[in-house]
Formats: C-alpha cells, structure tokens, sequence
C-alpha cells in the first residue's frame, strides 16, 4: 500500500525549487528553458542528472523543429511507443497534442494508445504507423515494409522515426519509474 509521503511534486519525484537548486541543475533548467521555452513532463525528473539532462534536452528539441517527419508524424509514432508502455502521463499528453493540435483525430489517437488497428489516408502516415506498430511490438520489419519507408521517408526519416520511439521509450520509463499520474503538473517554475 503506498501513502501519500511515497508521492512528492511530481508523481513519486519531488523536484527542487529553482531557488534552491545547486549550480548544476540550475544551469541544466536554465538550459532546458532556453532550448524548450519550459521544463517539460519528464525534464522535471531528468534534472536530477543535470549532465544527462544537458545531453539530453537538444534531442527533445530537435523533434520539435528539425525533425524530416510531420508533427503528424510525429504524433503518430510517439502515441504508438507511449502506448506500448503504458505511461499514463505520456498517453494523456500526447492524446490530448495529437487531437487538440490537429495532427490526429480523436478516434485515430484512441487507437493508436489502445494497440488498436487505425489508417491514414496519407501513405507517408501510413507507413510510419505500420513501422512504429511493428518496432513497438518487436517485429521484424519486413522488406517490403522496409522498402516502402524507405521510398516515403529515406533513410533519415527511418532513423528519426526509430530514434524518436527511443526517445519516448526513455520517456516513458522514466515517468512510469516515478509513477506520473496523467494529470500530473509539478512545480509552477
């Protein structure tokens, strides 16, 4: 049975104000504010290896404005790995960016949480929601899969595909490991 003194600001993570954080975490929020223009979700937590978060952070941000894929695409793949495992807090964030910012309709985004069979009328959303349903289940990618990414997205679209589902697996192990509640907020900071 857990307690309320197992939680601390952040599901089980309990952050450190800025005015008392040391040196090296101020300096990785700092740095996460400058890149993000805000601490988000699991940056909270990963401020608590400010070297890491340091090392970190530019990789969240790439997705956010480099990225060869569509915030649709994006989306696409980010739901399928959140829902894969099952982090309550990624799921609702995502669901809600996916919908709220057009990239996905409410039905889509449901399945794709869910583990549920969807389509896109898009070939290039479609097939990186084949390729992100079939890593995220530890499958083969088969050739003709393969080939198909390949055509619709290059081979930098393949690595950002499958570098952004390590990424939201990173993700979502942390806030599952801290136990993040979907409606989790933090610290106002």
């Amino acid at each position: 049975m857990t307690s309320n003194a197992d939680f601390g600001t952040f599901g089980r993570f309990t952050e450190t104000p800025t005015t008392e954080m040391p040196e090296d975490m101020k300096q990785a929020f700092d740095f996460t504010v400058k890149v993000r223009g805000l601490v988000p979700g699991p940056h909270k937590i990963w401020l608590a290896n400010p070297r890491l978060s340091r090392t970190i952070v530019p990789t969240g941000a790439y997705y956010q404005t480099d990225s060869t894929l569509t915030k649709a695409e994006i989306e696409i793949a980010t739901n399928v790995i959140n829902g894969h495992w099952r982090a309550a807090y990624a799921n609702y964030e995502h669901e809600k960016i996916g919908v709220e910012q057009g990239h996905l309709a409410p039905e889509q985004a449901a399945a794709l949480i869910a583990g549920l069979p969807t389509a896109f009328d898009d070939p290039r959303r479609q097939v990186v929601y084949e390729l992100a349903c079939t890593l995220a289940e530890a499958r083969h990618v088969p050739l003709g899969l393969y080939h198909r990414a390949r055509d619709l997205l290059g081979d930098a679209g393949i690595v950002d595909v499958t570098t952004l589902m390590g990424w939201f697996t990173a993700v979502s192990l942390t806030l599952m490991a801290y136990d993040v509640p979907s409606d989790a907020t933090g610290l106002d900071q």
